[in-house]
């Protein structure tokens, strides 16, 4: 998979705001949930009855060259077999949008890499084991990457694909005034729903470093720390102690105080 590559300068940074759905907005929302966690069992019923299609041909002594056509595990390849089957074994598709197939093939795609190399010793940590089917008790999620994705300017409402405006219970500003000022960018939102029943939407952006110096970037001279007293104003020193700098808080002799 390609592993996106963030700019000099910048950080990837995420902000999340609870919503406020109206009822039509909820059912939309639940339908674009289901139609994820439908594409991802669908494909997922698919690639496993090709896997066990397979291992029955070897056990009878079939070469290799004439097994069952194998299905690509990639998003791409799941996402072809998708568009070629979604007509007939989901007619209702249209009704949602292609997001939501996305993000269900997408989840599918990272669990079925994640098991290949576990399985081949590729991977670190925990063995991953096959994925499993999905049902309506697992976690609601869609997650948008094209269309209208907007965190509107009244900063209580947020915009995104087929779903509409939706109210956040919360205020936006913090985000909304990072886009004004062009110190972000949204790449991508995605809509969960928590244990408690509260929906959220997580905006995955890009946001300018405050600071001149990349944190993976060594300083080039010493830390120092500043000390504020009343009879020196300013002590500057290093970590060991060694004094660098003092500033006297009263003037020189004969020498009147500066004022405002």
């Amino acid at each position: 998979m390609v592993r996106f590559e963030t700019p000099t300068g910048w950080v990837v940074q995420a902000y999340r705001f609870a919503l406020d759905p109206t009822l039509a907005q909820e059912r939309n929302l639940w339908s674009h949930a289901g139609a994820a966690r439908f594409a991802r069992n669908h494909m997922l019923g698919l690639v496993k009855a090709v896997l066990d299609q397979r291992a029955a041909e070897r056990s009878y002594g079939i070469a290799e060259a004439g097994l069952t056509p194998s299905l690509g595990w990639s998003l791409p390849a799941l996402r072809r077999a998708w568009n070629a089957r979604k007509a007939t074994v989901a007619p209702w598709w249209g009704e949602n949008s292609k997001e939501a197939y996305n993000t269900g093939l997408d989840f599918l795609a990272r669990s079925l890499d994640a098991w290949a190399k576990s399985r081949k010793g590729q991977r670190a940590g925990a063995v991953a084991g096959f994925p499993r089917f999905r049902s309506r008790r697992d976690r609601a999620s869609v997650r948008f990457t094209t269309g209208t994705i907007r965190v509107d300017a009244d900063r209580h409402h947020v915009t995104l694909p087929r779903l509409g405006t939706i109210r956040t219970h919360e205020s936006t500003r913090k985000l909304a005034r990072r886009i004004e000022a062009r110190t972000a960018r949204v790449l991508s939102a995605t809509v969960t729903r928590d244990s408690a029943g509260r929906w959220h939407v997580a905006f995955q952006t890009l946001v300018r470093r405050s600071t001149a110096r990349p944190a993976h970037v060594p300083m080039t001279r010493p830390v120092v720390g500043v000390d504020v007293g009343v009879k020196d104003l300013l002590v500057v020193a290093t970590p060991d102690g060694a004094e660098i700098e003092r500033c006297n808080a009263r003037p020189p002799a004969g020498k009147a105080p500066t004022t405002p």
